[in-house]
């Protein structure tokens, strides 16, 4: 529990969560439609040696659609194939990253009895999550902001994932009746003792810096730094991960943990969270209270 103490320094917090055991070579083919008319929703910028895809749904927190995720989907594939970009970047506009599915839609869907439809969201986002986690380029994730349930599976697999004095990390799916899903289980499981299981089963929120401290972000930069963090970033004329994340360290800072934190309650998480069953849990709480 070493990691969750003192200060946590940027230099020294290149992890990654890699899904390794089924790496994919450079033979996805994109198929693009003559006229994508939800291009807005995801927009592009073009740099020197990399590309950015923006979520471009402020008004609802750049939630997903099946539409959103297919177009990402086609562009990451159309990148991995492009020798001429180097490494690809993901983030948000207005004040969030993302905050997961667009379950709105979603629940109007299944008012309506398009079940079908509402599977399609979840497949087509899964098999993003799964394009994500085997992406054979560096991938930069600026998690600026409100980055909840798939949000947060469409960019903690990869590579580097940037946070900021602003962001709120959480798996909330559970409160409504849901579970963690978009590559959840892989991440949460990852994280220290019996973090993962109480982040999923209560919600609870994170920020940046206990993001980086348990291991969930790489690098922290102060949201007013981020202009230039991504201006030097987009200058990289390089494909090689040392070189990017050398430029992003450049704008990191040293964190703290605040003294309010939930992980220093760590112990008594491991402690009523470590049973089988949810029932268990319950009872470990109640009695801990």
């Amino acid at each position: 529990m070493q990691r969750l103490k003192g200060v946590v320094t940027i230099r020294n917090s290149f992890h990654r969560f890699r899904i390794l055991s089924h790496q994919r070579g450079f033979s996805a083919q994109p198929s693009y439609a003559e006229h994508d008319v939800f291009q807005d929703e995801i927009l592009v910028e073009g740099r020197p040696k990399s590309r950015a895809a923006i979520l471009n749904r402020p008004s609802v927190l750049n939630s997903l659609t099946t539409s959103m995720v297919a177009r990402l989907k086609r562009l990451y594939e159309s990148w991995e194939e492009n020798s001429d970009i180097g490494f690809v970047l993901m983030k948000g506009s207005g004040r969030a990253f993302c905050s997961g599915a667009d379950v709105v839609a979603l629940y109007r869907l299944l008012n309506e009895g398009k079940d079908d439809e509402c599977k399609s969201f979840f497949e087509t986002l899964y098999k993003f999550v799964y394009l994500q986690g085997t992406y054979l380029k560096p991938h930069v994730a600026i998690l600026d902001g409100i980055t909840m349930g798939c949000g947060a599976g469409i960019s903690l697999p990869g590579m580097f994932r940037v946070v900021t004095d602003k962001t709120v990390f959480a798996n909330p799916e559970a409160q409504m009746g849901f579970h963690p899903d978009g590559g959840a289980s892989f991440y949460l499981s990852r994280l220290p003792g019996y973090l993962g299981e109480f982040l999923a089963l209560t919600g609870e929120k994170l920020n940046g810096v206990e993001m980086i401290a348990c291991g969930l972000a790489t690098h922290y930069s102060l949201n007013a730094r981020l202009t230039l963090l991504e201006e030097r970033v987009g200058k990289l004329m390089t494909d090689v991960p040392s070189a990017i994340e050398n430029s992003l360290s450049q704008y990191g800072d040293l964190v703290y943990l605040d003294g309010t934190s939930v992980l220093h309650k760590i112990d008594t998480i491991d402690k009523c969270f470590s049973h089988d069953t949810v029932e268990e849990i319950i009872d470990a709480l109640v009695r801990f209270i």
